[in-house]
Formats: structure tokens, sequence, C-alpha cells
């Protein structure tokens, strides 16, 4: 059972790019995010013809997570629950694979810096820690139902020091503050379990390279995007790993694909 997550960065920019990867991979559950789409031009035949059932949760130009499922997907939440949110940042279901129940999570978590014009605006950053203070309440609740929960996405959070490639650079950036990292850690701390790290403690997993300044062709880039598997999940993780291709293909999105494979 293939699980991944990908931020797009646009999918009807990216749908070539898309489409070949999951071609060649067959993911079962496939998240997505920053889709930059709504409903009405979402592509939703080229996908459903891949073989998957398709749920969005979209917002014109930006923002926006995705579903992807082979099994038939049941919507459990459209929006955080409990915080209020006019941005498209979280899609949960439920699904069943072989007689067992499953809940997954497409998330992309605010980034928290301010404005380029303003760098004294807080307000960004606030909405990152509220943001992330209900995320911790729903994974709570998750954890309680004791079914495989998988949270898969693009966290916008550099957790510790070597998953960026110039910490320093990055010490006062709202991806990294100690504020930011102690929310992440305290979802761990409740129980879920990151996929990459737990199979490779010292390994970079970057999963983000600038488009600028030929950050991908030196491997300048940072480990943003996540797969949190809640204990029954990582019970059965047999592999997890950061896959390049989709970045170093044609007209590629800034991120690429992270992938578990659950028995």
């Amino acid at each position: 059972m293939i699980i991944a997550t990908y931020n797009v960065n646009s999918v009807n920019a990216r749908l070539d790019n898309l489409s070949d990867w999951i071609k060649k991979n067959n993911p079962d559950v496939l998240m997505l995010q920053e889709i930059k789409s709504e409903f009405n031009t979402f592509p939703f035949f080229e996908l459903k013809t891949l073989g998957y059932d398709v749920r969005i949760l979209g917002q014109k130009s930006y923002n926006g997570v995705a579903l992807l499922s082979r099994h038939k997907l049941e919507i459990t939440a459209e929006g955080l629950p409990g915080f209020e949110d006019e941005n498209a940042r979280y899609l949960e279901a439920s699904l069943r694979i072989d007689n067992k129940d499953f809940r997954v999570a497409s998330i992309y978590l605010p980034n928290g810096n301010p404005p380029y014009n303003n760098p004294d605006d807080k307000s960004k950053y606030l909405y990152k820690l509220q943001w992330m203070e209900a995320l911790y309440k729903r994974a709570q609740q998750l954890l309680s139902l004791r079914v495989p929960t998988i949270l898969g996405g693009d966290f916008n959070v550099i957790l510790r020091d070597d998953d960026v490639y110039d910490p320093e650079a990055f010490r006062h950036n709202a991806l990294a503050t100690d504020e930011v990292r102690d929310r992440l850690k305290a979802i761990e701390y409740l129980g879920f379990y990151d996929a990459f790290r737990t199979l490779y403690p010292k390994k970079n997993g970057y999963t983000f390279w600038d488009y600028s300044g030929g950050a991908f062709q030196n491997d300048n880039g940072m480990r943003i995007d996540y797969l949190f598997l809640s204990p029954d999940a990582v019970d059965l993780l047999q592999s997890c790993e950061v896959d390049k291709t989709p970045r170093a293909g044609i007209k590629p999105s800034d991120h690429t694909v992270l992938k578990a494979v659950l028995k």
C-alpha cells in the first residue's frame, strides 16, 4: 500500500508532471497541496481516468488541498475542525482497504512569514501558531479513534537544523522558530511518528528546493513535507523515501514527492 504527499504548486500547471508520476507509481492514496484551483477548474476527468476517487477543498489561485485514492473516500472534515479559516488547507477522509479502516488528511500548513513589504507584520505568524494549536487538538481526537491515521502534506516547518542546507540562514524564519518547531514536536509527543525520520534518523530527506540560484542542482533544500503516522499506522510502515523524479522533470513544482509503503 503506497501513500504519498506532494505539494504540486498548481495542479493544472503540473498536470503532465503529476500524471506521469502517478502512472509510474500507482499510489493507493495521494495527498496534494497548493492545488490552486476551485472545483470547476480542477482536472477531475484526467485524474479519475487514472483510476482515482478524487476529493478537493479548493480555492482560486491560492492554497487548496486534495485527496486521491484507489479506494472510496468518505470525507470526514473539510477544513480544520474547531478552527474558522477562509483558506483551504485541510481535507480529511476515511477509507477502507482490505477490510481495514484508515484515516488520512492532506495538510497545507501556513507559512507564517510576513509580507515582503511589511516585515513587522506578525499576523501571518500568529495565524500559523493558532492553526498549529488547532491541528494538535485534531490530532488528539484522531488518535482516540484507534485506526491507522496518516497526516500528510506541506507542514512549512523545518523541524531540525539538519533538515535545511543552511540552518543559520533560517534561524529567524517562521519555518524554523522554536515556537513553531515545538508545536510540531508536540504532535510527535502525542504519539504520531515522522515516517521518514523513523527509518532514517540522519539522512537529509529534503523535499523542497527554491527555483532560483541552482538550489536543486546544488541540493540546497529543506525538509518541510511530512507523513506523520499514528501508532497503528507506523506498525505497518515498511519504507519511506523522497522521490526526486517530479522535481527533476519538466515544468516541476518546487516540492517533490514523499512516499511511504505500508503493509
